[in-house]
């Protein structure tokens, strides 16, 4: 961390210096044919524009290191304005006294009297500390630009890192506890074989291959549910107390891939099970007018499962992940009785 913080500052001070640089010699260029008023400027324009240069140096650095960032930087406008009038005024004033005083001890050689009145000389001064500023700040606005898009990509980077997460929520034992059901199923050359087999392989086609995209369908994700309820049926030696009821206005409604699927695995994980009694599963999905939602209610025991087993890493990780789909466009809410485990997840009005 010390290394990046000294290479960064590093490579801050380097730009800096390499921008007053071409910022100066561009500045030199430009006032000595402005003062020589000509193509070939004799060694008393370059001493004069030089002199000129040097009197505005310190004005423009204040501005620049001080001025900018402690009062324009901080939304201090009035501070600003103030104090840049107040340096423009004194500076240029000093600037006028070395002129008529100075620059002649400096430079006995020469003899040197103004190109330009005192009121000139002004303009030209103030012109050139607000075009200095302009200046500035625009070349601050394109390093911050650059170092916020560099920023957004990292983040961007980051949020679909947990978003790929969020569409690996299917616990990976279920692979393996679903070829364990298929080889039961087979040693006893039972029918539903083949079923079991099919509605697997619906799921991992649509986990590996048809969810890889921003959005789906809403009508692709009930059948996701659908082929998930119906396979996991096959583990459960009682059925009937899983019930699945959709009321959608609106199958293309588009959402995000595997949102849904881990609440439902959540469900079957924690609480349909074979050796517990008066099981049940009741999944309500509806659409209405865009606002969607969605609610799941199990058996809960708190005699089998240890404190907040039921609503721990997994369902905290569909939280942290919502946020970042639906940012302050959902509601996820727990509701957790003694004998019930249930989750409510509200999708606002959004643009498909």
């Amino acid at each position: 961390m010390n290394n990046f913080v000294t290479r960064s500052v590093s490579m801050s001070l380097q730009s800096n210096i390499i921008f007053n640089l071409v910022l100066w010699v561009c500045l030199l260029f430009v006032l000595l044919f402005i003062f020589a008023e000509s193509l070939h400027p004799y060694s008393i324009d370059v001493i004069y524009t030089v002199g000129f240069l040097s009197t505005a140096l310190i004005p423009v650095l204040i501005n620049f290191y001080i001025l900018i960032p402690k009062f324009l930087k901080t939304e201090k406008y009035l501070l600003y304005l103030f104090t840049f009038v107040i340096t423009l005024l004194a500076f240029n004033k000093l600037s006028t006294l070395y002129f008529e005083r100075c620059i002649d001890y400096l430079f006995p050689d020469y003899y040197f009297i103004s190109y330009h009145s005192n009121t000139t000389l002004f303009a030209i001064y103030s012109l050139l500390l607000v075009g200095t500023t302009l200046i500035k700040l625009s070349v601050d606005w394109f390093y911050f630009n650059r170092q916020e898009n560099r920023e957004l990509k990292i983040k961007t980077q980051q949020i679909q890192t947990q978003l790929s997460l969020l569409r690996s929520q299917i616990n990976p034992h279920f692979l393996f506890n679903s070829l364990n059901v298929i080889y039961a199923l087979a040693i006893e050359k039972k029918i539903e074989t083949k079923d079991a087999i099919v509605q697997l392989s619906d799921i991992l086609r649509y986990v590996i291959y048809d969810s890889n995209t921003p959005r789906v369908s809403l009508k692709d994700e009930m059948t996701l549910l659908k082929n998930y309820i119906e396979f996991q049926k096959f583990r459960q030696k009682e059925t009937g107390n899983i019930k699945f009821n959709c009321k959608v206005d609106n199958e293309n409604y588009q959402i995000y891939p595997m949102l849904l699927i881990p609440l439902v695995e959540n469900s079957f994980k924690y609480g349909i099970k074979g050796d517990i009694s008066n099981t049940f599963l009741n999944i309500d999905l509806s659409l209405q007018n865009n606002e969607f939602l969605f609610h799941i209610e199990n058996n809960y025991s708190q005699d089998q499962l240890k404190p907040n087993q039921h609503s721990g890493v997994g369902l905290e990780n569909i939280k942290k992940n919502l946020e970042i789909v639906y940012a302050k466009k959902h509601e996820f809410n727990i509701v957790k009785s003694k004998d019930t485990f249930g989750v409510i997840l509200k999708l606002h009005k959004h643009e498909n």
